[in-house]
């Protein structure tokens, strides 16, 4: 077995796990120290003991990379395979099978693990046909966001970052915050040049129904919106704790939704889930558009698309109204068309 294969593997189902950021880095790091050497030189190092000598790799990683080297599936892969109950490939099936991209991913511009390319080698081997780059925007300070001026330079890495990853589209975009007023926290210049606009709440989650109802309609009316992020803000496990939803009027925002042509996002991370199913059928009620998204913070977490498609499978959302369903040039003719 590739040992690069078996280093990414291992932390990509550690990320799929939630597992520590720091135990899924070191074996990234690991990946990327041995990625240069080639295949005898790393044989080398494994056979005089060199390989434990190297800078970036410890015990654990060293025992994958012997084990690999050797011609067999590492023990500590093989146990993260069993773990999650996968087979190494297995076919898509369902809802699932019918995506295409994803909405909205992160990067280590902002609160994401890995770098950009990473994250869109990734995608690509998880079938993917394109991903949007949506890193936050300055407000969320804890997030480290992106000002004008940094999004500008994330723009410029992004058309590079596309020439290595030919197999698979990246998008331009940012999760942009909805202000207190409902305004959008990005200049309208600097929106008007993304191809995918994630529009979320992320502070005063507790704020009055009808104060909240306001500021959320006020931004899905944005021309340059083109998803409400986890719209309730809900937390229903994980190492945050839990979080109780916002309260809002859910029929004028989804009819807002609707009216706009703004899709309604099925956030697909374990903690959030969300919306809520009684919130995901009214939306569908009101003649919604779905975006089915991970909301990545890491490689792994892009499996999590499977999570959101079996939930919008199971509150019959049919495959024509959620956008990462549709080819890339039907999306962006979406995306620009109130711009």
């Amino acid at each position: 077995m590739d040992p690069v294969d078996a280093l990414e593997q291992i932390a990509f189902l550690l990320e799929r796990d939630r597992a520590s950021a720091f135990k899924s880095k070191a074996f990234r790091r690991a990946a990327d120290v041995i990625r240069p050497l080639g295949a005898d030189e790393i044989a080398a190092r494994v056979a005089d003991g060199r390989l434990q000598r190297t800078k970036g790799i410890g015990d654990s990683t060293a025992r994958v990379i012997a084990q690999a080297v050797a011609g067999d599936v590492p023990e500590y892969l093989a146990a993260l395979r069993a773990k999650a109950g996968l087979e190494p490939t297995g076919a898509l099936s369902g809802l699932r099978a019918e995506l295409r991209g994803d909405l909205h991913s992160h990067t280590d511009w902002t609160d994401g693990t890995t770098s950009m390319a990473v994250m869109a080698r990734a995608a690509e081997a998880q079938g993917l046909e394109y991903l949007a780059i949506t890193d936050h925007s300055p407000s969320l300070r804890v997030a480290n966001g992106l000002s004008a001026e940094r999004l500008a330079e994330e723009l410029e890495l992004l058309e590079v970052v596309q020439e290595g990853v030919p197999g698979i589209r990246l998008l331009s975009g940012i999760e942009v915050d909805i202000l207190l007023d409902g305004s959008l926290d990005q200049t309208p210049e600097m929106l008007g040049r993304l191809d995918i606009v994630v529009a979320s709440v992320h502070s005063k989650l507790r704020q009055d129904s009808r104060e909240m109802t306001e500021r959320m309609l006020r931004a899905i009316a944005d021309p340059h919106t083109n998803v409400l992020g986890h719209c309730t803000g809900r937390l229903v496990e994980g190492s945050r704790g839990t979080r109780p939803q916002s309260t809002f009027d859910a029929a004028r925002v989804f009819a807002a939704c609707a009216e706009h042509g703004v899709a309604v996002e099925i956030n697909s991370r374990p903690e959030r889930q969300d919306p809520p199913d009684d919130l995901m059928r009214l939306a569908l009620e009101a003649g919604c558009l779905f975006s089915i998204d991970t909301d990545a913070h890491a490689p792994g977490h892009l499996s999590f698309l499977d999570l959101g498609a079996a939930r919008a499978e199971a509150n019959g959302v049919p495959a024509e109204r959620i956008v990462t369903t549709w080819p890339v040039d039907r999306l962006l003719e979406w995306a620009s068309a109130r711009r």
